[in-house]
């Protein structure tokens, strides 16, 4: 019934009423027509149907209705986006939808404002409540401004007893006009250290505590190799390995060994053999597949599996064996994979190795130099391997965006103390090389050999959102060309490699990030434009994500114990769409969580600020104010409201703000000095005010007039005639 309304629905241009519905589709007998009525309740309750003012109806399709995404910011209002260009819903206007809803809006013709007028899916079932203290009663509430103006009822315990500041886990049992929310655990005081992270993790299904059937599985296995584990193993345990990690990394994925294969190398990357240790269907294996891949949040992680796995027996730790699948490689001397070989094998890592001491040897530190000396030859040997396999891709196309990540450093009671950008050496990309040609070649395999598996796809940038980022890198004096309807990799990479060294590259570089698909997991093969291969997977981190572990556990089925491709093949291939989607779904879930938590501690140093001057670029435009990133990558917002005495216009075309008198200009690239003004750890926000302002002038086009606060305040100040003639022709 649903779909013969929906499909009958979707053929008209207008609405229609109940009535003509129920005739068009021959509804005549009484219990026909109650599994029509209750249908159509439910569709409507589901915003697949709208009801109009004239009582008629319509699927979200027509007439200006959009199904789309929301986001809520932290100051209260919706976000979404319509071929990347950014349209807001007030706060008054998002009726009940929170934070990640699949939504209907629907733009009012005369005043121009979107409102949410529908709510198709629900994103989250938990939130987490603090008590505090209202009229001398303690009172459990949602302070996450996420949540926007919902209205919600929650039921505790009568034998729990709260007191102020104490924050708990709510869960969603109803939803509807009031939200029914219950307890589900205590989460501990808003002030205690690290309670804070917590509550941004846990509604988000990311918990640092694992099931006690999960915990008693993992502690039945062994924490050595045992002697029978290594039967049908090559053993390379003389081979000397090497990790290198980040050094506060304990959880150790890969180890790496090269030497000299004639003009070329043979590189050997040894990845941890996880699937060894967690079987299909263990409860190891639910709960892996239920968190998706560990979590890294402010300097802390929520690992995807237990510590005396992803620490103990997994780890590749130095000087003990252990259980992997080697991908050896015969690496040409032009940086192109010539042979390959997969199989399992058990290693014994000769060395635990950091980025920054690896970093310092190819700098030419003279004492680290002399304490790895019997390594220095292989790490030189391994930086010129990277470095053809960076040049084999380069010419290939591959797109390196080398966006700025931050690193937010926290003491030990998790107050950050200071924030910098993340710095990424040769150490880094010399392992990220490695790790990236190891995944071509087993997806390569497992293509190859038409295997169940999960590969790590990215698909081509839509031309409409190129299209809106050419507009706006002419407007920073970096236009990208396009001809025809599409564009390659490689027409990209040169772009970004043009303006690397422009004042406005990490502007740019965001921008076009964001005007890319986003990588997700697929059942096929269909291949990934940003690194310009046919064929990609993820096998390099076991350890930390599901479809890795996935990768191996198929490989080792249908590859080395030479599964027959029967029924149970046919299964397999059927279950790796329902794994790829799992694990899109939850790395989705865990990057907003690191990213919340992360906006989080910056505010929180940011409030320690207060008063303080910075230089940061306008990183974005927006009608009522513009944001403003600082070299330490924080981002904070200036407010129209808080400019100069003057009317601001809103210029769509070249995404700058005008004063409409003084015709002062703030546009997207500018370089500006601001002051902090306020932040706010809850919100997630920061604000700035601006020290000096820039005196370009342009003449306006698209114009979106804004006040502010300061012209008000004038206005209301002025009491002669002219200047309220003046005022009301305004």
């Amino acid at each position: 019934m649903k779909q013969k309304i929906l499909d009958y629905l979707k053929t008209q241009n207008q609405g229609l009423t109940l009535k003509q519905i129920e005739e068009a589709l021959g509804i005549e007998t009484s219990s026909d027509f109650i599994v029509f009525s209750k249908t159509m309740e439910q569709l409507e309750e589901e915003a697949q149907i709208l009801r109009k003012k004239d009582n008629t109806y319509i699927t979200p399709d027509k007439n200006g209705y959009l199904v789309t995404t929301i986001s809520i910011h932290g100051r209260g209002y919706g976000i979404f986006r319509i071929n990347e260009e950014e349209f807001h819903v007030e706060a008054s206007k998002l009726n009940g939808a929170m934070d990640g809803d699949t939504v209907v809006v629907h733009k009012n013709p005369k005043s121009g404002a979107f409102e949410v007028v529908g709510i198709q899916a629900h994103a989250h079932e938990m939130f987490v409540g603090t008590f505090v203290s209202k009229n001398g009663k303690l009172k459990c509430v949602l302070e996450d401004t996420k949540v926007a103006k919902l209205n919600y009822s929650i039921r505790i315990p009568k034998t729990f007893h709260p007191s102020e500041g104490l924050r708990i886990l709510l869960k969603v049992v109803e939803y509807g006009n009031v939200v029914k929310l219950e307890y589900v655990r205590e989460i501990g005081h808003k002030d205690d250290p690290n309670v804070d992270i917590l509550s941004v993790l846990l509604p988000h299904g990311i918990d640092p505590v694992f099931p006690e059937e999960v915990l008693y599985e993992a502690n039945l296995l062994p924490q050595e190799v045992l002697v029978e584990e290594m039967e049908g193993r090559k053993d390379e345990r003389n081979i000397s390995f090497i990790t290198i990690d980040g050094a506060d990394s304990k959880d150790f994925d890969d180890a790496v060994y090269i030497e000299k294969d004639g003009k070329g190398w043979s590189l050997s990357v040894a990845i941890a053999d996880v699937s060894h240790y967690v079987e299909a269907q263990s409860q190891l294996d639910k709960e892996a597949y239920r968190r998706g891949t560990s979590t890294y949040a402010v300097q802390s992680v929520v690992p995807m599996l237990p510590h005396v796995l992803s620490n103990g027996i997994c780890s590749l730790n130095p000087e003990v064996d252990r259980l992997t699948i080697t991908c050896k490689m015969r690496i040409r001397e032009d940086g192109k994979v010539k042979a390959y070989e997969v199989y399992p094998s058990v290693i014994h890592s000769h060395a635990r190795m950091t980025y920054g001491d690896v970093n310092k040897i190819y700098d030419g530190d003279v004492k680290l130099r002399k304490q790895y000396d019997s390594l220095v030859d292989m790490l030189e040997m391994m930086k010129t391997c990277a470095f053809a396999i960076r040049a084999a891709r380069k010419q290939k196309g591959a797109i390196d965006f080398d966006t700025e990540e931050s690193e937010v450093i926290v003491n030990e009671r998790g107050y950050p103390i200071e924030i910098k950008k993340r710095e990424r050496g040769v150490g880094e990309r010399v392992i990220e090389d490695f790790m990236i040609a190891t995944n071509v070649t087993i997806a390569h395999l497992m293509h190859e050999k038409n295997l169940p598996c999960v590969y790590r796809v990215h698909g081509e940038p839509d031309i409409k959102k190129l299209r809106s980022f050419k507009e706006v890198s002419g407007l920073l004096g970096s236009p990208l060309l396009i001809k025809g309807s599409s564009i390659t990799p490689k027409q990209l990479q040169l772009y970004l490699e043009e303006n690397q060294n422009h004042e406005t590259y990490p502007i740019l570089a965001n921008l076009l990030l964001r005007s890319m698909q986003k990588a997700t997991y697929e059942s096929e093969c269909i291949g990934h434009y940003g690194i310009a291969e046919e064929e990609y997977l993820h096998f390099t981190s076991p350890i930390r994500r599901y479809p890795d572990l996935i990768v191996h556990r198929m490989l080792r089925k249908y590859y080395f114990d030479k599964h027959p491709q029967d029924r149970e093949y046919v299964l397999d291939m059927q279950l790796m769409k329902d794994l790829a989607l799992q694990s899109s779904v939850r790395e989705r879930e865990s990057m907003v969580a690191e990213r919340e938590a992360e906006d989080m501690k910056k505010a929180e140093y940011m409030y320690s600020q207060l008063g303080a001057r910075f230089t940061g670029v306008i990183s974005s435009v927006l009608y009522y104010g513009f944001y403003v990133q600082l070299e330490n990558t924080v981002e904070g917002f200036v407010s129209v409201h808080d400019l100069d005495h003057d009317y601001y216009i809103y210029d769509e075309v070249r995404h700058c703000l005008v004063g409409q008198n003084h015709h002062k200009r703030y546009q997207l690239g500018d370089k500006i000095e601001i002051r902090v003004k306020n932040a706010n750890k809850d919100l997630r926000i920061v604000d700035f005010e601006l020290v000096e302002q820039p005196t370009h002038s342009v003449a306006p086009s698209k114009q979106h007039k804004t006040r502010s606060r300061a012209a008000k305040a004038k206005d209301r100040k002025s009491n002669g005639k002219g200047n309220q003639r003046k005022n009301r022709r305004r």
